[in-house]
């Protein structure tokens, strides 16, 4: 009798999940204080703990990116077109995010001093007011993701550059203009706004819903 009565209520478990709606599942995901119980356990299906690093706040690599971002903790999204697949926000660390404009100098094109006179002469017209940043960049700028907006790289995580762009921003001020040579070229920097700490590890549940 006792084994009747359990192999009755684990069916009874079973047809209730199955007639759930996505929504209600959702719901229940997102306010259930054990998610990783109510996946194996009552749900039964197949997860996955992922740590996202947020490497721009302005730009992303693809959706999860996005969502690891500009989505809150505890909220549940999906599924998504293609996929059936719920993410859950379990939790986010900050960490330091800096915003910088640059120019960068080909020197597979210039030779070394004639790159580092053209910076000097772009750094001068820039202080001196006879020109802006955006006009420079645009005119000068070897790098095709940032010249079309003016130099501006966004904002980026510390340590995602090139180790010498990373050490130069992180030695100088809002406002500054300097140069920073790299195996890409020779780039003439200025820091756009001063370093803030963002989102910047987030920790994903993913659950897969076939």
């Amino acid at each position: 009798m006792k084994k009747a009565i359990a192999t009755f209520l684990f069916a009874s478990i079973l047809v209730s999940v199955k007639c759930q709606t996505v929504a209600q599942i959702k719901k229940e995901l997102e306010t259930t204080q054990d998610p990783l119980g109510y996946v194996k356990f009552k749900l039964k299906k197949k997860f996955k703990i992922d740590t996202v690093s947020v490497l721009s706040s302005t730009s992303f690599m693809g959706l999860a990116d996005s969502i690891a971002y500009k989505g809150k903790v505890g909220k549940v999204y999906g599924p998504f077109k293609g996929n059936n697949i719920l993410i859950k926000i379990l939790a986010k660390i900050p960490n330091t995010f800096y915003h910088v404009s640059h120019i960068l100098i080909d020197t597979s094109v210039f030779k070394k001093q004639f790159a580092d006179s053209l910076a000097d002469n772009i750094i001068t017209r820039i202080k001196s007011g006879n020109t802006t940043f955006e006009n420079m960049a645009t005119t000068y700028s070897a790098d095709p993701g940032s010249y079309v907006r003016g130099g501006d790289l966004g904002w980026f995580v510390r340590g995602v550059m090139l180790p010498q762009l990373d050490k130069g921003i992180g030695t100088h001020k809002k406002g500054e203009l300097f140069k920073v040579w790299t195996n890409a070229g020779l780039h003439v920097v200025t820091i756009k706004d001063n370093p803030k700490e963002d989102d910047g590890f987030v920790l994903l549940l993913r659950v897969f819903m076939k």
